[in-house]
């Protein structure tokens, strides 16, 4: 197994569940992927340097069950996030699943922006509900399911429209619902309406807050394969695999040669391809991050806010271009006495010259938006992220144009004995997608049908 973020360690626990004999090479330090990148690279280990929420909770509640671990203690960021623009309006929806109702978030627009929300929130809807059981809830589509989604659901996906011609609904909500194709990695320009669908997982389903954070349920999963039996290597780092008739027979790393009979890669299925030297394989990459992990003199609670520029679409040219965006969206996720300042960056690390120059730049920023008592602060670059992610792009290839949101399958042609699980495949990036990838990309291995982890489910 190779990678220990969240779909390495579902991998690893599901195979050694089965009796398998189970080791882990990793680079890093410690488990968790992006989420424990701080500590590795002079952060602090107490927070995560990646993923900070809890979306799709039904999947976590159903690992922690497949595990045989106590329930996670969830509890629901009430209003899910807290937009903000330059012209001093603020935006706080909440989500219906949790809130009950729309009337909160609709009390906050005008009755032209309510009808505009609640027509592209039930688009949706829609969308999500007709692509999960094929796109999430399933093994890779291959030609017969995609022809019948096709067929059935297509024509609701839009896909004669881009997502920016979808989502137009004035100044304020425009940006806002474009937003959310960046957790797949997206330029929203450029990305198909079909990726409307995700909004309505933080809008419908909610935003979670999970005790410990996800440094902490990293850190869960690892104990729990360590008393599994489960092997870790850590700071070893693959150079590249050796394969023969059709099979991957060793790996040639950091630390020496280690042999397998069956492999797993849970990194960037770019890198994946580059280790079997076939380079790495030709796309448009996703965006990339860049972070400042904050630490305050109070506690400020819980909360997520999002700070629009002036103009949304600047931000996304000067990324297209490949430059730091000069004037960016600053997103912020507040921990009691933690934080976590995000914004958009192109997956090239040669971008930045100079990372805590960009970071005083951004803590400006933020300080003339949202002034907060900050302590200390550390910065994380798109060559930090490099360290996981081939360029550092956060989500693999970019989901572009009508086909640009299918994710690569589990194999790799002519290998019998690799597969391929992570965040850049099937079903998709984030934390809650990943886990799937991990833990039924393990059962392919086994011989097992596909488990939703019971996200499939209502809650």
């Amino acid at each position: 197994m190779i990678g220990s973020g969240f779909a390495g360690l579902l991998s690893a626990l599901r195979l050694r569940q089965a009796g398998l004999a189970v080791t882990v090479l990793d680079n890093l330090d410690r488990p968790g992927g992006k989420a424990a990148l701080g500590p590795a690279l002079g952060g602090w280990a107490d927070f995560s340097s990646g993923p900070t929420v809890v979306t799709m909770p039904g999947v976590f509640r159903g690992v922690h069950g497949r595990l045989g671990l106590p329930a996670p203690v969830l509890s629901p960021a009430r209003p899910t996030t807290r937009y903000s623009y330059p012209d001093g309006r603020t935006f706080s929806p909440e989500a219906l699943d949790v809130a009950g109702s729309l009337d909160s978030t609709l009390e906050q627009l005008s009755p032209h922006e309510g009808r505009d929300y609640l027509r592209l929130l039930h688009a949706s809807r829609r969308m999500y509900e007709d692509a999960a059981p094929t796109f999430i809830f399933s093994p890779p589509p291959g030609r017969l399911e995609l022809a019948r989604y096709a067929l059935t659901a297509g024509h609701r996906a839009a896909p004669h429209l881009s997502l920016a011609q979808l989502v137009q609904s004035g100044p304020h909500l425009t940006p806002f619902w474009l937003r959310f194709a960046t957790y797949l990695g997206a330029n929203p320009y450029r990305a198909p309406a079909v990726l409307h669908n995700i909004a309505w997982v933080e809008l419908g389903q909610g935003v979670w807050h999970m005790a410990g954070g996800l440094g902490g349920f990293a850190a869960r999963l690892a104990a729990e394969a360590r008393h599994l039996g489960v092997t870790f290597e850590h700071g070893t780092q693959v150079e590249h695999l050796v394969t023969e008739g059709g099979r991957v027979v060793a790996a040639h790393t950091s630390q020496g040669v280690f042999t397998a009979d069956a492999w797993m890669s849970a990194t960037d299925r770019s890198l994946t391809s580059k280790w079997l030297g076939r380079g790495p394989e030709p796309q448009t990459r996703g965006v990339s991050g860049f972070a400042v992990q904050l630490r305050f003199s109070e506690d400020l609670g819980r909360a997520h806010h999002l700070l629009f520029p002036p103009e949304y679409a600047r931000e996304w040219r000067d990324i297209g271009a490949g430059n730091l965006p000069a004037d960016p969206t600053l997103y912020l996720h507040l921990d009691g006495e933690r934080g976590f300042l995000l914004v958009n960056a192109p997956p090239r690390p040669e971008a930045v010259t100079d990372p805590q120059e960009y970071a005083r730049f951004l803590l400006r920023r933020l300080a003339a938006r949202l002034p907060l008592p900050i302590t200390d602060w550390h910065a994380l670059s798109p060559a930090d992220y490099a360290r996981t992610a081939q360029g550092g792009a956060l989500y693999g290839r970019a989901p572009h144009g009508l086909t640009g949101s299918l994710r690569p399958g589990w194999r790799f042609a002519g290998l019998s004995n690799l597969v391929q699980v992570g965040g850049t495949v099937h079903p998709g990036g984030g934390v809650p997608l990943s886990m799937l990838s991990g833990w039924n990309g393990a059962g392919t291995l086994l011989g097992l049908p596909y488990d939703g982890l019971g996200g499939d489910r209502a809650d």
